[in-house]
């Protein structure tokens, strides 16, 4: 689609919102809608223009990567520049990104346009960009595909060297090294690497616990191309494998190819969710299953569309999003097993490829 396409797509629903202009605040839906990847900075995106706002480190960065904006130097408390940006445009409804700007900032602009007298309105906005972005383009999804290339590749790796006795942190600098080394940009988050109870915890920190034979091990890692992220969970076990074990991973698979198999275009978050979720409760293990069964990716690692429970975020073809369902046993440990997919042609295709260990 473009950048050119992009705005014209953003522009079409100023109407709907009751808004002559968007200020862009969130540093993804910038690059997104300008190209610019700087770490400080906001994008102005009126009618007629685009003016990237930002200050002394980024000015040159910024006229590289989005030579279509207007550059504006920023200097000091957003109250001195901020009447200077909007000065001269005719603005009435400026829209602002509700989800993003603190409470802060927002006294501080509505503080400014008092003090200035400029008969600007500012407007909430939630969600504009981010619709947007939860459609992807080829070029966003080949980017997510060699994303998802380097995590696969990192899990392979990450099986080979893994023994017992290794603790988790040195197997997450291990697998965030070998995802460096073949081209991921910063890690969009950080490795996750939890074993035997630890693994309980789905957002766990990697410790100095050593790995133990017959002990759930989960690994969840993602890489980033080109600014967009890749998602991949694998429970393993070292040694032979108990009978919980064999029995709650068995159900989690079954749930997450049920889940693939079934969800489809058009369905909402929440029916998504209630494809593996019912094997769960079939199972009698539906309590054990406390978070969303995905999510979405691309510049974040976690953007629209939700799949979980009363989402009505409809599933369309383009989105890329998380297939992760798991079981979670305080004491014992937890299994989790995540793809990233594609929905094409009214179908989910799996981007990830790395072996489920008892597929």
């Amino acid at each position: 689609m473009g950048l050119a396409a992009r705005l014209e797509k953003l522009r079409q629903a100023f109407t709907d919102n009751g808004i002559d202009a968007l200020f862009v605040s969130q540093l993804e839906n910038q690059r997104y809608l300008s190209g610019f990847d700087g770490s400080a900075g906001y994008l102005l995106i009126t009618l007629r223009d685009i003016v990237l706002a930002t200050d002394f480190r980024y000015l040159e960065q910024a006229r590289r990567q989005a030579p279509q904006c207007q550059i504006f130097r920023i200097n000091g408390d957003i109250g001195d520049w901020f009447p200077g940006l909007i000065s001269g445009l005719g603005l009435k409804h400026l829209g602002f990104e509700a989800g993003h700007i603190s409470f802060s900032l927002y006294r501080k602009l509505s503080d400014t346009l008092i003090k200035t007298k400029l008969p600007l309105r500012l407007m909430p906005v939630v969600g504009l960009v981010e619709g947007l972005r939860a459609i992807k383009e080829a070029e966003e999804i080949e980017f997510i595909t060699r994303a998802a290339a380097i995590s696969d590749a990192a899990f392979e790796h990450a099986e080979t060297v893994i023994r017992p006795g290794t603790s988790e942190q040195e197997l997450a600098w291990e697998i965030e090294k070998f995802m460096r080394e073949r081209g991921s940009e910063a890690i969009p988050f950080d490795v996750i690497v939890a074993s035997g109870e630890n693994s309980a915890l789905p957002h766990a920190k990697p410790s100095s616990r050593p790995f133990a034979p017959g002990e759930p091990i989960v690994i969840d890692i993602g890489a980033k191309v080109g600014g967009y992220s890749s998602d991949l969970s694998r429970t393993i076990c070292l040694g032979n494998q108990d009978e919980t074990f064999s029995k709650v991973y068995d159900i989690v698979l079954g749930a997450q190819l049920a889940a693939v198999a079934m969800i489809g275009e058009g369905m909402s978050g929440d029916e998504a969710d209630g494809m593996a979720r019912i094997v769960f409760e079939e199972a009698g293990y539906k309590e054990a299953f406390g978070h969303a069964l995905g999510h979405g990716l691309g510049l974040s690692p976690h953007e629209a569309p939700r799949l979980g429970p009363n989402s009505a975020e409809r599933l369309a073809n383009g989105m890329v999003f998380t297939i992760e369902p798991g079981i979670y046993i305080a004491g014992w440990g937890g299994v989790r097993i995540e793809d990233t997919v594609v929905m094409e042609n009214g179908k989910i295709r799996v981007i990830s490829q790395s072996r489920k260990v008892r597929e």
